[in-house]
């Protein structure tokens, strides 16, 4: 009987050092993260009354398909050539990605990507299209053609 009663105790002590970990992790990711975003008005500060940064549209296909809408003078490239790619994105200009993913995981994925090659003025949309939507600022039809390849 003290003997189960010891091997719960120990498993519930160990499971509660396994959540804290995740926890400090995720903390420390997500503050990771917010160092690299930028808020939906900052970015329209930026944009208005002239452009001082780059924007990227880094959506997966399927997702432009559903919401052919993008932020006004933003350029798309599909995620999957950006990761093969990241010399696509300027190193030299200040740039702000957006995609509309949980978490902003396509966004940073691909932040991850470029700055192992050294970029250092690229940042995320916080939120993404539809945090920027969601302030009332404006988009605009997305009409070029591309293809749906949503693998990676």
């Amino acid at each position: 009987m003290l003997m189960t009663t010891l091997w719960v105790v120990v498993a519930v002590v160990v499971a509660l050092l396994v959540f804290v970990a995740w926890r400090v992790k995720v903390g420390r990711q997500r503050r990771e993260l917010m160092q690299h975003c930028v808020e939906p008005e900052a970015l329209h500060d930026l944009l208005e009354p002239e452009r001082r940064v780059m924007v990227f549209d880094v959506r997966q296909p399927l997702d432009v398909l559903a919401y052919s809408e993008m932020i006004p003078g933003a350029k798309r490239i599909a995620p999957k050539e950006v990761l093969m790619n990241p010399g696509l994105i300027p190193r030299e200009q200040d740039v702000v990605i957006y995609c509309t993913c949980p978490g902003e995981k396509t966004s940073w994925e691909i932040l991850r990507q470029v700055q192992v090659h050294k970029y250092t003025r690229l940042k995320l949309l916080h939120g993404g299209l539809a945090a920027w939507k969601a302030k009332g600022y404006a988009v605009e039809r997305y009409m070029d053609s591309f293809r749906l390849d949503s693998a990676k």
